[in-house]
Parts: structure tokens; sequence; C-alpha cells
């Protein structure tokens, strides 16, 4: 099933390329050029559309930026599709346009169905669209890691349920083991943190304070520092508002206020504007008199009272201290809150030994998890393995290897802290206990080596090849690209390598930047790209080559001369043999 298909690229101020048009075959597109042509432009422009680093040093010299587009063929329901659309993107009648833009300053911007999206969401598409390798792709599957991902990959969800598995309770059991190590090993720190935690939560309880209490007690202290102060000032407020019993003939202003509201009164009928002053006279006079009883209260309430400000400023002096040592100078609020969370954590030291209990418990409860399920894992790899490598081995034999036997070798390392696998404790990490390496015998009696060790750089790139075609069949993608996948082959290899790769193009796109005529002429369509030199700038060219053209460029690359008719009989001989194939 092909989910999605690249129908064209356009490159503007990309290296060597200025301007250019990638039109690309549904099935085996082949892109061929001299040394130094900007091949691997094509390349680089299909990872800057997939979401790969923006390089400046890309854009070419003397433009402002590097723009490239892709036009990319996906139908509705596609997961790509899917995707691009939660993203706000809109497919043009099953055509998702694709743009990057890279600055030559570095700033990177994308564009995804006519809507900007981060560079981030192109990497994820990338995914569910395209395959990418390259010779940097072939020196990664020399490592163990990526071995190990490639039969996982394989073995789908006989090892990926168990693996996610695997690795939520191998993330529990490490901080597990974290806490449990804190709290063994920091145990002298422990209690002294409990200690000083105790010491404060008794000095803050024998003084018991209240939420606000500070602010209370600050109130009452200047209130009762001023006490006479207060109270003379309120006597002759009073003596002014209601006059003094000692002094009759003085003259207080209720007094005159009421005389002031008599006249008023006398004449209001006259005009209504009087009448309005005449009630705001009244209101004066009663507010007048509720002023003055206040104040008679006050300063009959008011109680210089010498040992109650001393206990106040006791008080105040305690809560102080605590606020220093334990509020920040926040206030009561503060201190309480401290106790708080200080009794919460002293209650966890004080616990040690239990929470020591229940640790030991979860961490040897998942060990034992984690020992079933590296077991599990081991078993499914092992399983997986024999089934990968019989179809790799059939795939190398299609590929000019007849004889050459791939096998997985997986080990564990023993070790007494380990998991349990098999009978044995082993080491474990975060992908399971099984160390897995890939094995090439490429003859008859060649023991089994590391590929690291024992393939060639011809061998190693259909190796490749063949684990990516196994790859087709059971985790397709809509996309392959090739960077130069038959370096260090020739000959009839190469021929195999051409077949195979048209045989995959049955059933996805595939992408081949090669040098080889011999895989070129099995291409659907193949493509030149080509540089010019002007005197003063170099410049690359994207051509579809068709009928006398693609004639004359197999010849040059046969035997470097497109006119040599021996050349151009080979040519024309290569490609028969390949549309025979097909």
């Amino acid at each position: 099933m092909v989910w999605g298909v690249l129908e064209e690229m356009r490159i503007r101020s990309l290296g060597v390329i200025d301007d250019a048009v990638v039109e690309l075959s549904p099935g085996f597109t082949a892109v061929t050029g001299e040394t130094g042509a900007g091949k691997t432009m094509v390349v680089t422009s299909l990872g800057l559309l997939l979401g790969g680093r923006a390089d400046p040093a890309l854009v070419r010299i003397g433009a402002a930026s590097a723009v490239v587009e892709g036009r990319i063929s996906v139908p509705p329901g596609a997961p790509a599709a899917v995707r691009a659309e939660e993203a706000g993107a809109e497919l043009d009648e099953g055509v998702l346009l694709v743009s990057r833009t890279v600055s030559a300053e570095g700033r990177s911007r994308a564009h995804l169905g006519g809507r900007s999206v981060p560079v981030g969401l192109l990497a994820e598409l990338a995914d569910e669209l395209v395959a990418v390798h390259g010779q940097t792709d072939q020196q990664g599957l020399l490592k163990p890691a990526r071995q190990r991902g490639a039969l996982d990959r394989y073995a789908g969800e006989a090892v990926s349920v168990p693996l996610a598995a695997y690795g939520e309770a191998y993330r529990r059991l490490r901080a597990v083991t974290a806490e449990l190590d804190e709290i063994t090993t920091r145990a002298r720190e422990r209690a002294q943190e409990a200690d000083l935690l105790r010491f404060g939560l008794e000095e803050v309880e024998a003084v018991a304070p209240l939420p606000g209490e500070d602010a209370e007690l600050a109130a009452e202290a200047e209130r009762l520092g001023h006490a006479e102060a207060l109270a003379s000032a309120a006597a002759l407020a009073h003596a002014a508002l209601a006059g003094s019993p000692e002094d009759p003939e003085s003259v207080d202003a209720t007094t005159l206020v009421a005389g002031a509201g008599r006249a008023l009164e006398a004449v209001r009928s006259h005009d209504p504007a009087l009448a309005a002053l005449a009630d705001r006279m009244g209101e004066i006079s009663i507010l007048l008199a509720d002023v003055a009883t206040e104040l008679a209260g006050y300063a009959d309430d008011l109680d210089a009272d010498p040992l109650r400000l001393a206990a106040v400023e006791e008080r105040r002096a305690a809560l102080t201290q605590l606020i220093r040592k334990y509020g920040d100078g926040e206030g009561t609020a503060a201190v309480l809150a401290w106790a708080e969370q200080s009794a919460a954590r002293l209650g966890e030291l004080d616990n040690d030994d239990d929470r020591i209990g229940e640790l030991t418990a979860e961490r040897d409860r998942l060990r034992d998890e984690l020992s079933a399920l590296a077991q599990r894992l081991t078993d499914a790899r092992t399983e997986a393995a024999d089934r990968f490598a019989a179809a790799v081995t059939a795939e190398l034999a299609s590929l000019a290897m007849p004889h050459a036997r791939v096998s997985f070798s997986l080990a564990q390392t023993e070790d007494p802290e380990g998991v349990e696998v098999g009978g044995r404790r082993v080491a474990y990490g975060p992908s399971g206990a099984d160390e897995v390496e890939l094995l090439l015998a490429p003859h008859p009696g060649a023991p089994p080596r590391p590929i690291a060790k024992g393939a060639s750089g011809g061998e190693l790139s259909r190796v490749m090849l063949a684990v990516e075609v196994v790859f087709a069949g059971v985790d397709p993608v809509p996309t392959y690209l090739f960077d130069e996948v038959d370096a260090g082959v020739g000959g009839k290899a190469a021929v195999e390598i051409g077949r195979r790769l048209a045989k995959l193009a049955r059933t996805a796109q595939v992408v081949v930047v090669t040098h080889l005529p011999q895989v070129a002429a099995f291409a659907d369509r193949q493509l030149l790209v080509e540089k010019t030199n002007d005197g003063s700038v170099t410049r690359s060219g994207v051509t579809v080559l068709e009928g006398e053209e693609r004639v004359r460029e197999l010849s040059r690359m046969l035997a470097g001369q497109e006119d040599s008719e021996t050349a151009r009989a080979h040519a024309e001989e290569l490609l028969a043999a390949a549309r025979a194939d097909g």
C-alpha cells in the first residue's frame, strides 16, 4: 500500500544549484551526474523538506536565502494527511505542498499546506513518508544499538509491547533505587535534619502564634504606649464639640451648629435652596452629636495599663524571634506555613525505616518484573532473529551474494546485581538484557563475523539494502531515498542491486543517487544533475533524460565518453536488459 508519492521538488539557491526543478517518478528514479555536480543537493533538499538541520552554509553565495519546495501526493486518510490536517494544513486535491526556507543568517521557516508550521512537524511527517539511507546510515548499521533497533523493528509488537512495559518498569526501578540510596547513604544528614526540624517545631509550639497576631499586637502596643496623649486629645475634642461641665460659659460646636440650624429653619419655607442648606445643617448637627458621644466612650474605654503594655511587648518579642528564624520576616502566617511543611518533612524523616522497607520491597518486585519482561524480550528477539536473518540472507542471494549467510548473535553479560534471564543473573539496560550483533559469513566455510569486522564496503551496502527491502515487506514507507547505496559495488553485483531496487519500486517510490550505470539503467526515470560554468559562477541544473540523452549519459558513466560506440552499445544493452527484466 502506497501512502504518498513525492512528485516534484524545486530547489533555489541551494549550494551549487541556482534554480532547478526535480521531477520524480512514482516508481524508480535514478539521479546521476559527474562528481561535484551537486547530486547530493537532491538528497540535502529532501532532508530539509523533512525537517533536517538547516545549515546557513548551504545557501548559495550571494543569495539571501535558499528555498526548497515539494509536492507530495498523499491520499486522504493516510497518516501523513491526517497529521498535516491536524496542524491546519490544507491538501490541494490530494497534494500536500511543503516548503522550507533557510536564510543566509541561519533562520529557518517551514510551511505545510499553506500554513506556517514548526520544523519539528516536518520531521514527524518524515517518519510516515520517507526512509533516507546514505553512506552515513551504512556506518550506523555497524553499531550494535542500531542492529538491535533493526531487529526490534522487524519483530514488531512481539518486542514493542513488552519493551514498552519494560521501559516503564526500568524507569521506575531507577527512581526507587535512587531514593533508597539517598535514604541509606545520607542517614546521618537526614537525622541531623530531623533534629533541627524537631527543635524548630518545639519552639513554634511553645510560642503558639496565631495568624495575624503580630499585626494585632503591634497596633495594641502603639495604642497603649500613647494612651495618655490619646485620652487628652479625645477629651479636648469632646469639650470642643459638646462643651465642658466644668466651664458652663464655654461655647461648643454643637451649640453653635444648633443655633445656626434654628435660624435657617425659621425661614426655610421662603426659599427651597435655603431649605436644602437647612437640611444639611441638620445632618451636621446629628453627625457632631454622634462624634461627641463616641469620643466620650473612647476616652472612658482607654486603659493606660503599664502591665498590659509590658505583656504585649514581651509577646511581640517572642513572635519577632520566630518570624526572623522561620518566617523569613513575613509574619506569623509564614511561620505557621513553615511549621506545616516541616511537620510533614519530619514525618517523612521519622518514617525512614518504614520507607526503606517499602522501597526495598518495591525494588525487589520491580526487579522480578524486569526479569520476566527481559526474558520475554530475549525470547521474542531470538525468534525474530532467525526469521530476520533468513529473510536478509534470501535478499543477499538476489544481490549477487548467493553464498552469504546472515545471522544474529544474542548474548548477555553476567552480573550478580542484574536481572535473571535464562537462569542467570545478567546486566541490563533501558532496552533489556540482550547484546545484539549482526554477523555475516560472506562465503561457505567462512566463520560468521560481526559486519563491522567482516564486511567490505560493497558487502555492507548490499546488507543495508537487503535489510531495507525486508523492512519494506513488514513495515513499509511510501518513499525510499538511497544516497550511493551502491558504493564499493560493481559488475554483476551492481546489476543485481539495480534489479532489486526496481523490484522494490513496484510497491514504493524509490529515488537513488548513483554513479553506476548498471543501477541507473533499471530506473523508470533518470535525472541528470549537470553543472555549468560561465567563467565566474558555477551552477547546476537538473534535467530529465529520455531516449538518446539517456543513452549518452549511461555511455559517459560506463566509459567516460558519451560518443563511444562500444559504450553506447553497452548502454543500450543495459537498458534493454532492464526493460526485459521489468
